[in-house]
């Protein structure tokens, strides 16, 4: 099973972040975001904080489970189609309680799937300090919503740091497991379901077959949060008509794949993740949409964004970070940065990481959803020197 899912990430690597052949097993380890460079003492701390949000509202959270039984899943063979969902929403201050980052089961599959199981312990990351509160009271009003969708192999939790500034910038924000999708995802019952996919997708077929599974998860998402009958209790705070997503490596993928055969979805953000699921030759019917990518991404570095490139039909932008990798938009480089632990092929430090990941990001939506000029989406700004805007 190792052979094979060493085979699956290279090919991931291959397809997903397509680097010079000889340095393919070393984008494995990057992949990691902490695993190059020395190890220091700093390595065995116990306390990690992510930033804290930017906006001026609290956060709250919740967990949903949904079952799509129209579908089997399509990893597994048999069982109707299940996902994991964290609800964050703008909140009242000093309500609620905080939760954990990860289970201790999710952190301990997590890390042996990083290869970092004997380098930081798995009460470190489920101790991982988050500012999002369950059972927090909601903050009155109607909100935009963000579906946020995890890169291969990783938990939606490693998405937390963006998650949490959107909410607190008056976004609600959906992150969601796909099953059978991530090292392991905790599921109702005492399950953890972990990666039947990692052993199946082995080519640019398989991660294709991700992409558009993923799309159905999400229009099955917005129809049991916007339906006549919402599963969620607070979904009253969504304003079904401002709906976007964002997502990390495939999940960015996903997003084009979803607005293609969704168009509740308004606008979408691909974080360095390859377009395994082209985009449709007709376009977006004119959508915005952002690719936001690490250094390798600038045209010439990424085949399938240059050929989808000009089939991007609405405003668009390219836009690449010097000195950053593959997981630079996830928590992973400001957890790394905190346990000593840095990564020599993408020195960006994790707060700068974080920093221009929200930056950007929350231009974005605060442009397309909100109605808010953005000049910083025009071009270079002396403030963000590593940003890149790129026009092929």
């Amino acid at each position: 099973m190792k052979n094979r899912r060493t085979a699956a990430a290279l090919a991931m690597t291959a397809i997903l972040l397509p680097l010079p052949l000889a340095t393919a097993a070393t984008s494995v380890a990057a992949d990691t975001s902490v695993t190059s460079g020395p190890v220091g003492t700093d390595s065995r701390r116990s306390t990690v904080e992510l930033p804290r949000p930017t906006g001026r509202f609290a956060v709250g959270r919740e967990d949903l489970h949904l079952v799509d039984r129209s579908r089997t899943d399509p990893w597994s063979g048999s069982g109707p189609r299940e996902l994991m969902v964290t609800m964050r929403y703008p909140a009242r201050h000093d309500t609620g309680r905080t939760d954990r980052y990860l289970t201790s089961e999710e952190a301990r599959l997590l890390l042996a799937d990083r290869g970092l199981d004997q380098v930081i312990p798995v009460e470190t990351l489920t101790g991982t300090r988050t500012h999002g509160r369950t059972g927090a009271r909601p903050a009155a009003g109607r909100y935009p919503l963000i579906v946020l969708s995890p890169g291969f192999t990783v938990h939606r939790s490693t998405l937390t740091a963006l998650a949490e500034d959107l909410v607190s910038r008056g976004y609600v924000v959906a992150s969601v497991d796909h099953a059978y999708e991530s090292a392991g995802t905790a599921f109702p019952g005492g399950r953890v379901l972990t990666c039947l996919a990692c052993d199946k997708v082995q080519d640019e077929a398989g991660y294709r077959t991700v992409g558009e599974t993923r799309a159905r998860d999400v229009s099955f998402l917005l129809d049991r949060l916007t339906g006549r009958n919402p599963v969620w209790r607070h979904a009253g705070l969504v304003d079904t008509d401002r709906i976007a997503m964002a997502g990390h490596s495939i999940g960015g993928s996903s997003t084009a794949a979803a607005m293609a055969g969704d168009r509740r979805i308004r606008a979408g953000v691909n974080m360095d993740g390859g377009f395994s699921t082209p985009v449709p030759a007709a376009g977006l019917d004119g959508r915005p949409f952002m690719l936001l990518g690490a250094q390798q991404q600038r045209p010439g570095g990424n085949a399938s964004w240059g050929r989808d490139w000009p089939l991007l039909d609405g405003w668009k932008r390219w836009i690449t970070f010097t000195d950053s990798g593959h997981f630079t938009f996830t928590d992973f480089p400001a957890i790394a940065q905190q346990l000593g632990l840095p990564d020599e092929e993408a020195p960006l430090p994790g707060t700068r990481s974080v920093e221009l990941t929200r930056r950007y990001v929350a231009a974005f939506f605060d442009l397309h959803l909100k109605g808010r000029p953005q000049p910083g989406l025009d071009g270079p700004s002396s403030d963000a020197p590593e940003v890149r805007f790129h026009t092929p």
